[in-house]
């Protein structure tokens, strides 16, 4: 839906949100999931969800394809990138080349699936005696052709070092913006993946999350016409983009090389915008995989029926890495990063 020259496409948001090229789609995980058990699931009762295929908010929460921890157990990717962006609660990650990891409350793990690889995504629930919150965008971004069959890798982007430019408007009302890629006011986020679209600035990749007080005003700067440029209206109840009342839970396009003023309302307002030069090849999808032909997603289906992708190293096909462990990322090669103690 046209609303006037700035704004364009307004469009209410699901759970699989709606993009444009570079991007394939991005979901919007929110679970109030309750204190943990022993195993890292809920304690609570699961009788009645459909375990294996449980995507219904039930109580506030979804099991999503886990059975005891909730999450995504052992499932292949090829032919684009993942960009896992925790606000709230863990991920452990486990994927075929025995790498693992723990990231949340503000980490983002950028992930290239390039030639394949098996990963698991779960969620453990690690307070025992309250409730486990989990908010979370995992946002598929296209690679070209020319970058289908890279080797897959895998990076974090740790939330203390994350770059945010901070703004106070004339009210005095504070405005942070957190950039997981692209470029403001100078401030550049930090490296993506090496072989990802977003690594070459020409394509003008931008993955910001925006975030306004009540009743703050800021102005989104112009960008290059060359960039498709959306936003997503994903937490508060008013807001006001050029002059237009966006309603809750919406997202919509904007004209890049136009200037827009964000005017958030009685509440504070949460706003993710996704922005890339446009890949313009031909994509062809199936489940788990993104390529450029038909042909090329048979291949994909008969190599991961031949040597899936390498195997699965794991004993279990959901693992999960301990209570007790910290953030920690540890690669391929063996090296670790360690961010909790």
């Amino acid at each position: 839906m046209s609303v006037n020259k700035s704004i364009f496409n307004l469009r209410p948001l699901g759970f699989a949100w709606e993009t444009n090229d570079p991007f394939l789609f991005c979901v919007h995980h929110q679970d109030a999931y309750p204190k943990g058990n022993d195993q890292l699931g809920p304690a609570a009762s699961l009788a009645g969800r459909d375990i294996g295929q449980d995507f219904t908010p039930r109580d506030g929460w979804r099991m999503y394809h886990g059975e005891a921890v909730p999450g995504f157990p052992a499932h292949p990717h090829r032919g684009f990138e993942t960009v896992t962006v925790v606000l709230d609660g863990f991920v452990d990650h486990s994927d075929s080349h025995g790498a693992a990891g723990r990231y949340g409350n503000g980490d983002v793990q950028w992930m290239t699936a390039g030639r394949g690889l098996q990963h698991a995504e779960m969620f453990p629930l690690l307070d025992q005696d309250g409730p486990n919150r989990m908010e979370l965008f995992q946002i598929w971004l296209n690679l070209p052709g020319s970058k289908k069959f890279v080797s897959p890798h895998y990076k974090m982007l740790w939330a203390e070092e994350m770059a945010k430019v901070h703004r106070e408007d004339s009210q005095g009302k504070n405005i942070q913006i957190t950039l997981i890629a692209g470029e403001l006011d100078g401030v550049r986020a930090l490296a993506p993946a090496p072989d990802s679209w977003a690594a070459d600035p020409e394509h003008g990749v931008a993955i910001w999350i925006i975030e306004m007080e009540a009743g703050a005003t800021w102005s989104l700067p112009s960008a290059p016409d060359t960039v498709i440029r959306a936003l997503n209206f994903f937490a508060g109840s008013s807001l006001k983009a050029a002059g237009v009342n966006i309603p809750a839970y919406h997202g919509f396009e904007v004209q890049p090389e136009d200037e827009i003023k964000l005017e958030a309302g009685a509440e504070p307002v949460r706003l993710l915008l996704l922005q890339g030069c446009p890949i313009g090849e031909q994509v062809v999808q199936y489940g788990p995989f993104v390529m450029n032909s038909e042909r090329e997603i048979r291949q994909a289906y008969e190599d991961y029926r031949r040597d899936e992708f390498g195997g699965w190293p794991w004993t279990r096909s959901d693992p999960v890495h301990g209570r007790s462990k910290g953030r920690f990322a540890r690669y391929a090669d063996g090296t670790e990063e360690t961010k909790d103690g």
